[in-house]
């Protein structure tokens, strides 16, 4: 008896000490998000072309700017067609006055996307979504590939004026799908949005201010361009009130001033977490318009480089070096 028990406990308890833990261990496991290794590569490549000396540089900006134009010349009414589909280079599109300075990241992206056998259209909402992460402070996009090319130009019209009234403005993005707060948030891509034009420059709105920055550090992602000290009923920004070689574009300063859109650009002054997470949200739905939700998309999101720290990367630049 007294030996039966003694084995019937040592069996009890070598299934106590190996029990099957393969059920749970697959609830925690990250599971593959099934993007194509070559995305990996393309990655490697755009860190190179992207930053320089820590920040990121005038081709990353471009790359911003890039997917506005492609994916943003898009509304509702176009439904699953349109959008995201690289008719910006496939279609002639460059030629039109609003891509003017588009050229040059067309031509590289194209090249790439030809290298690595990815479509267009992918490439350029790729490409943006890693100039943002590559600006110190920048958010990560959730970032889809899959996506087919067109060769079928945007309609006219669908991209921001930079000299029309707030009001058109603010339709337009409704249109669009996006609220008072998205815009606020976006306001500046593409010659009107913080997010780009918190890391831009412009050389065709005024040619004879070629270069100049819209914001004083335009190397950073950061809450610069809407930073303010509040009045009594007067908000003082840069966007409003521009240090000397910042060049802050009419529409911006329009809608920076309008109704609900200006108590929302006022929302992310001094907070970098609400707007970054405002950004992201309003930015992955832009990189979905034209397509049918994420239906035969496949994530690519971890592939891009992680988010860099700001901070860290500001004791790098020349303004943190001892003077000679």
């Amino acid at each position: 008896m007294r030996l039966t028990s003694a084995l019937l406990l040592a069996s009890t308890a070598s299934a106590i000490s190996y029990p099957d833990l393969s059920t749970i261990a697959n609830l925690f496991s990250r599971k593959d998000s099934g993007c194509p290794a070559v995305w990996t590569s393309i990655s490697s490549e755009l860190t190179k072309k992207f930053l320089s000396n820590g920040q990121c540089n005038p081709d990353a900006r471009a790359a911003i700017r890039e997917v506005f134009h492609d994916c943003g010349a898009w509304n509702t009414g176009l439904g699953s067609t349109g959008g995201c589909d690289g008719s910006l280079i496939l279609a002639g599109e460059l030629s039109r006055g609003e891509n003017k300075g588009l050229q040059g990241i067309s031509d590289y992206l194209q090249g790439l996307a030809t290298k690595y056998n990815v479509t267009v259209a992918d490439m350029i909402v790729f490409a943006g979504s890693h100039a943002i992460v590559t600006c110190p402070g920048g958010p990560r996009i959730k970032t889809y590939v899959g996506r087919k090319d067109s060769t079928n130009p945007a309609p006219n019209g669908l991209l921001p004026d930079v000299n029309a009234p707030a009001a058109d403005l603010l339709a337009l993005f409704q249109a669009k799908g996006f609220d008072e707060r998205d815009l606020a948030a976006i306001l500046g891509q593409a010659n009107i949005m913080p997010g780009a034009h918190s890391t831009s420059n412009q050389f065709n709105f005024n040619p004879g201010r070629s270069g100049d920055a819209q914001d004083s550090t335009p190397g950073v992602w950061d809450v610069k361009y809407c930073k303010s000290t509040l009045g009594a009923a007067k908000m003082h920004a840069e966007t409003l009130n521009p240090p000397k070689n910042v060049l802050v574009l009419p529409s911006d300063a329009k809608l920076s001033q309008y109704g609900n859109v200006a108590k929302e650009f006022q929302g992310f002054v001094n907070n970098q977490g609400k707007w970054n997470g405002k950004f992201a949200d309003a930015m992955g739905r832009m990189t979905l318009f034209g397509s049918s939700g994420t239906n035969g998309l496949s994530d690519c999101t971890n592939v891009l480089p992680q988010a860099t720290n700001v901070k860290r990367e500001l004791r790098a630049m020349s303004m943190f070096k001892p003077r000679n």
